[in-house]
């Protein structure tokens, strides 16, 4: 993409919605498109410093985050801003593989998210030497056996922020879909020792999950993590136990499907039962609007890839969910084409970090959306 296709984008945008937040506008194909060209072209034009970077102050995470959602929206990989953002990000590649800042505390993180912004731009395997070190990197971090965490242990099979922190669903996530991103086998090791992981991060009582904390609050859903005495971020219930919240039971929906587990597995159907029960746009539930536009891109990437296209709450009132989240995210785009959400935490107060959450989501929104499930 040249200045002039980007002029003809921002123009087009323009031409179809007279404002980001008209009342009623429809979430189809048109309106949709338009959103993104609108957010798109708010991160390359104003979003994007200098060297290519976005966000630079937390790290190349960020940028790999936009690279990702502007090519998967639909801006060429060759794009002058996207080759600004690919060779910024590059900068941080390391001797062991991994792509994050030196010493990084969120190494795992970092390097997901670069393999999938690599992935999405790997036309004619030009980054494919990149992408097997970063690969072998990420394995060779993941808590196992060779780091003194053995099978039964509960931070076994997780990835963490890097370092000697705890194994999360939230990294753990981002590393199976980074990993399946680049063609890695739902039976290999790696990605077996995640689901592993996954599965105790359920409040499901089970063969797959020995720890106490499902006893106590057995609803089906999803927490933060089971390691180190466990903890959600939306606390602990009066009977004790650990809370499930929205963003965590999509993020491990999404990971056992990426892992292989078929519908008709009991931690499936556990996780639709909970989904089913606290199903909502205006909020992550349990959390509020905290991490509200992470939820959203997770559950349009988890609903996609289990191929639910009307989504039947509690009460037996199916939701069209494309249209829906669609809508939510049209009514909340703001006049520059960029999305924040007013609830900071999660770094949610960074217009390019929530952009690019937006873009992944309304990806999904779209009839024909790109095939998700690696």
């Amino acid at each position: 993409m040249n200045l002039s296709y980007r002029a003809i984008r921002r123009l087009a945008a323009a031409a179809v919605v007279a404002g980001p937040a008209a009342i009623g506008l429809a979430a189809d194909a048109v309106g949709i498109k338009a959103a993104i060209e609108r957010g798109s072209t708010y991160l390359i034009e104003q979003g994007q410093a200098a060297d290519g970077s976005f966000s630079s102050q937390v790290g190349p995470a960020v940028t790999a985050l936009a690279v990702t959602a502007l090519v998967q929206s639909g801006t060429p990989a060759d794009d002058p801003g996207v080759k600004k953002a690919l060779e910024y990000l590059l900068k941080f590649r390391n001797a062991d593989g991994g792509i994050h800042t030196p010493d990084s505390k969120v190494a795992n993180y970092e390097t997901s998210i670069a393999i999938m912004a690599l992935a999405a731009c790997n036309f004619g395997g030009r980054y494919a030497e990149e992408l097997r070190a970063a690969e072998a990197y990420l394995k060779g971090i993941q808590w196992d056996d060779a780091a003194g965490k053995g099978p039964d242990a509960p931070a076994y099979g997780g990835a963490g922020y890097g370092g000697k922190g705890r194994p999360d669903l939230s990294n753990t996530a981002f590393m199976i879909e980074a990993l399946r991103s680049i063609g890695t086998s739902q039976s290999d090791p790696a990605i077996e020792r995640a689901l592993a992981f996954v599965s105790r991060t359920q409040n499901l009582e089970g063969p797959h999950n020995p720890l106490p904390h499902p006893a106590k609050n057995p609803d089906g859903g999803f927490y933060y993590t089971p390691a180190a005495g466990g903890e959600s971020q939306a606390g602990e219930p009066p009977e004790g136990g650990l809370r499930s919240y929205g963003s965590m039971t999509y993020a491990g929906l999404k990971s056992m499907i990426y892992a292989g587990v078929g519908p008709d597995d009991p931690r499936v159907k556990g996780a639709f039962d909970w989904l089913k029960k606290h199903y909502s746009l205006s909020e992550n539930p349990g959390m509020g609007q905290k991490g509200l536009f992470y939820y959203y891109h997770t559950l349009a990437k988890a609903l996609s890839a289990a191929g639910v296209e009307e989504f039947p709450d509690a009460m037996g009132v199916k939701h069209d969910w494309r249209v829906e989240l669609g809508e939510q995210l049209l009514r909340s785009q703001r006049d520059n084409g960029a999305w924040i959400n007013t609830e900071a935490g999660w770094m949610e107060g960074d217009p390019k970090l929530v952009t690019a959450y937006a873009l992944l989501a309304l990806v999904f929104c779209i009839a024909n959306p790109p095939a998700n499930k690696p």
